[in-house]
């Protein structure tokens, strides 16, 4: 099917951003936590199908619908898949790399923390194709399951309880106070985990609608945004927006979002990088229903046996004890000193510098561990400039330079936009 309309003029700039608005507060309440990127080769079970005749739409007039939807039910099966190129043994250390993670994050009695912590376990969705189950019933009542071959990880949040689950180490994590997760949920679309970690700040998306709500915020002047067909995702009509950027100096090529026709929810998120190839993130619904999810759904009982961590506990203390809950983190975003931010839209660049003032290292050393150097190593360009020396680290899509005199700029932009960065930053 021909696109419905031409690209968004950008006069329209303005009823698109209050568009967005609208849909930020109405996104979907499921519960994600984890990866700081939110970044998907196309798998054939999300392959859409069908080309239905729907009603023209325009841009404007979807983003409202998205907007308008106001789904707080449903449940279903999702496959997102990540592909950020990085080398193969990089994904098993992606754990590692989680704050109080060690060892997988397994608990053996030495204060690593609980293989149940979703701070570490759902980082596990920054690499690789991964199944979730979900369903929502509110903003009280969400949970999600990550499906393994032979294990399942849970993450429940029922009124006050949020309960997370590891059935290969047969370990839970428990937090209170959902009342507070609950109004993170009417603030960020998923519930937070009170304490500010994990379940609250550094969430990544895992739905369609999740994702979208994050690409519609970026989507202002600097972007064409169209309605580019129909297509069919789980069974249900749907119609595709396509987000592209006009900035050059991007990694990002376009953002298409299957939205449905009958409800305005994303049934399905990709991702397409500037240089081609597989998508970097692809994440849609392979079955939804939008009925009212049993109760029991959300109940949790930890199995006989099982090892409970309650948040506070050891190492967690040490991780979550500065109390602050992810609107606080919010709200001193803007202002986080040390942060500086080049330029806007989707090549802009953020500027920090690191402790200690000097680079990292891209060899063994006595101070890097041989397979962390190993890592840094094949991810790593040296490049030089008016600001100096550095290394460029490089993934399909988040990019960062890393200067040998320790500051760091990261966007999801191309080499040669970090270097001018750094060079215009002097």
């Amino acid at each position: 099917m021909a696109p419905y309309e031409p690209e968004q003029d950008t006069n329209e700039a303005g009823e698109l951003r209050a568009g967005r608005r609208k849909a930020v507060r109405y996104v979907v309440p499921l519960a994600v936590a984890g990866v700081a990127a939110a970044t998907i080769g196309l798998v054939p079970a999300l392959a859409t199908s069908g080309d239905p005749d729907l009603p023209e739409i325009t841009a404007q007039e979807l983003i409202e619908k998205i907007a308008a939807s106001d789904t707080e039910q449903l449940s279903g099966t999702v496959k997102i898949s990540t592909d950020l190129g990085l080398p193969s043994f990089a994904s098993g250390m992606t754990g590692s790399f989680a704050p109080g993670a060690g060892g997988g994050g397994e608990d053996k009695g030495d204060g690593k923390g609980s293989a149940a912590d979703p701070s570490a376990k759902l980082l596990e969705l920054a690499t690789g194709t991964h199944t979730l189950r979900v369903a929502a019933d509110g903003p009280d009542k969400q949970k999600l399951s990550v499906l393994d071959d032979a294990a399942e990880y849970s993450l429940i949040h029922n009124g006050d309880d949020v309960w997370a689950y590891d059935s290969a180490s047969n370990e839970a994590y428990h937090s209170k106070d959902g009342g507070r997760a609950g109004e993170h949920a009417d603030e960020r679309g998923k519930f937070g985990k009170p304490g500010g970690e994990g379940l609250s700040k550094g969430d990544v998306p895992a739905t369609p609608k999740e994702f979208a709500e994050q690409a519609l915020k970026a989507a202002d002047k600097s972007t064409s945004v169209k309605v580019d067909g129909s297509a069919q995702v789980a069974g249900r009509d749907a119609y595709r927006l396509v987000l592209k950027p006009k900035d050059s100096g991007t990694t990002v090529g376009q953002i298409t979002i299957a939205v449905d026709a009958k409800t305005g929810t994303p049934l399905k998120f990709t991702l397409s990088p500037a240089g081609g190839g597989a998508a970097v993130v692809d994440a849609g619904f392979t079955k939804v229903d939008f009925g009212k999810p049993a109760a029991s759904t959300f109940d949790f009982e930890p199995p006989k046996g099982t090892k409970v961590t309650e948040e506070g506990e050891g190492n967690d203390a040490s991780r979550h004890g500065s109390g602050k809950d992810f609107k606080d983190f919010e709200d001193s975003a803007g202002a986080e000193p040390g942060v500086n931010v080049i330029g806007e839209g989707w090549t802009s660049i953020a500027e920090l510098r690191l402790p200690g003032g000097q680079g990292l290292p891209t060899s063994a050393s006595d101070d890097v561990p041989q397979e962390a150097a190993k890592f840094l190593d094949s991810l790593g360009d040296k490049v030089q400039g008016d600001f100096g020396s550095g290394t460029v680290f490089k993934t399909r899509l988040v990019n960062a330079l890393i200067t040998d005199d320790g500051r760091m700029y990261v966007g999801a932009v191309t080499k040669n936009a970090l270097v001018e960065a750094a060079n215009g930053a002097q």
